[in-house]
């Protein structure tokens, strides 16, 4: 039936009982090391996505410039205008721009006109460029003339 045997249950000291609780030295230790690790991720990725957006805006600028200086009678004037135009609209800083040939108005029908465009990374960059310190980037574009 029962038995008389008494439930032996271990015994346990007050501290070791409370096992929801964690030296908060740890916490503090663990966030020492992961916060600086996590925002320089973060900025990372930031600057990284900046100066892709920076890429494309450079190859678009290029790619309309190029299509100016296509058209009949366009000069480089027209190129240049339709580069700064977009790059400026765009907040781009300390660009170069380059035609190759330098006058569209001598280009024969079928010939091709490159347009390129470099920025550096240092002014153009969000953060500040630390990321990528001395680096330039370039966009261009080859069309035929019309």
């Amino acid at each position: 039936m029962y038995h008389s045997e008494a439930i032996v249950r271990p015994m346990y000291h007050r501290k070791q009982l409370n096992l929801n609780s964690t030296p908060r030295g740890t916490a503090v230790t663990e966030l020492a090391i992961c916060l600086p690790l996590l925002v320089l991720i973060t900025l990372g990725t930031v600057e990284a996505c900046s100066m892709l957006y920076l890429q494309q805006k450079l190859e678009t600028a290029a790619y309309e410039g190029s299509r100016v200086g296509c058209v009949p009678d366009a000069t480089a004037a027209n190129v240049r205008y339709q580069c700064e135009t977009l790059l400026d609209a765009q907040s781009v800083n300390d660009y170069v721009i380059t035609l190759n040939p330098s006058d569209p108005a001598s280009l024969q029908q079928g010939e091709f006109l490159r347009v390129s465009i470099e920025a550096p990374c240092n002014t153009n960059s969000v953060i500040g460029g630390w990321f990528y310190m001395g680096r330039l980037l370039s966009g261009d574009a080859s069309l035929s003339k019309e």
